[in-house]
């Protein structure tokens, strides 16, 4: 394990270094990991980071407004409004691989045109380990590693996290004194609800897949679950009032692990299975069947692309 309080020592003394009397842009996302990076590079170079959020449509229910809320410290933080662009570009667009490679030039042309506003020339992002070995081992491109574009406009790339596992980059956010909200909260992929609806991304399945994902969490907080959530996998018949309906599919999935290289699925009791079909088919009336995920990793993935 890493010592927490000698890394963020380290890594300030290092983006000090790499980055120079450049200014720098950081993809900030609100999860952990870039948050903690965010951190790090604030720490280390103060305004002349610009943190950059891009609301991309893709997000958890909320968060915008956490992190505009979270980070108001930072006044040069920008919330870029993608979300019109980004569904433009994924339309007609259903192979999980090239959903990953749109999303990710997508973000980074986002992080190009911030930068040349503000004069910046570097990249900060909140890479980590796992991130690399699954995109160098080709089980599936992260957005900000093998999803990114042949041609990137920045001087440098920088990854003050990259050489940590997720529980480490916890214990990083502790140090820095990061509120428990970001420090402890779930997973997120950084393609975002993308990956969590098979097949085209709609913005119907956008919001079935966002508000039964936050029915899941809220629903599940007591198990502590690594990870857990809802996705979108198809249609199926089903049955509301009197009426026959060709509703959406929605999956939970709920997952153990220790830095998500493998995962276990959680023994969910059945009253608690029965309130969340309940309260997501009662409050998403898309929804005609929920199921649930009992796959381990390996052989499946945590995230469904």
């Amino acid at each position: 394990m890493v010592d927490a309080a000698s890394f963020v020592e380290e890594a300030v003394d290092e983006i000090r270094e790499e980055i120079g009397e450049e200014s720098a842009v950081i993809a900030l996302s609100g999860g952990v990991d870039s948050s903690t990076a965010a951190a790090l590079a604030y720490e280390a170079i103060g305004d002349r980071l610009t943190p950059v959020y891009v609301d991309t449509g893709l997000m958890r229910k909320g968060e915008t407004e956490q992190v505009r809320e979270t980070f108001a410290y930072m006044d040069s933080l920008r919330i870029v409004d993608a979300r019109e662009r980004f569904l433009d570009a994924l339309e007609g667009v259903t192979d999980p691989e090239e959903k990953r490679h749109v999303i990710g030039e997508q973000f980074i042309r986002e992080f190009e045109t911030v930068a040349r506003e503000v004069d910046a020339r570097m990249l900060v992002q909140g890479t980590i380990y796992p991130d690399r070995i699954e995109s160098e081992g080709n089980i599936k491109s992260h957005h900000n590693v093998g999803g990114l574009p042949d041609v990137v406009d920045f001087e440098g790339i920088v990854e003050p996290v990259r050489d940590l596992y997720k529980d480490e980059v916890r214990d990083v956010a502790r140090e820095l004194g990061l509120d428990a909200v970001v420090s402890e909260r779930m997973p997120f992929p950084g393609p975002g609800l993308a990956v969590r609806v098979v097949g085209e991304v709609t913005e119907e399945k956008l919001r079935v897949a966002r508000e039964a994902t936050a029915v899941v969490e809220e629903e599940l907080e007591a198990y502590d679950p690594w990870q857990a959530f809802a996705a979108v996998l198809g249609r199926a018949t089903g049955v509301k009032g009197d009426n026959r309906v060709h509703g959406h599919v929605v999956a939970v999935r709920s997952v153990e692990s220790r830095d998500g290289m493998t995962a276990r699925a959680q023994e969910i009791d059945w009253e608690t299975l029965q309130r969340i079909q309940s309260r997501i088919t009662g409050t998403v009336p898309e929804v005609s069947r929920v199921v649930y995920d009992v796959t381990h990793k390996p052989p499946a993935t945590i995230e469904y692309e």
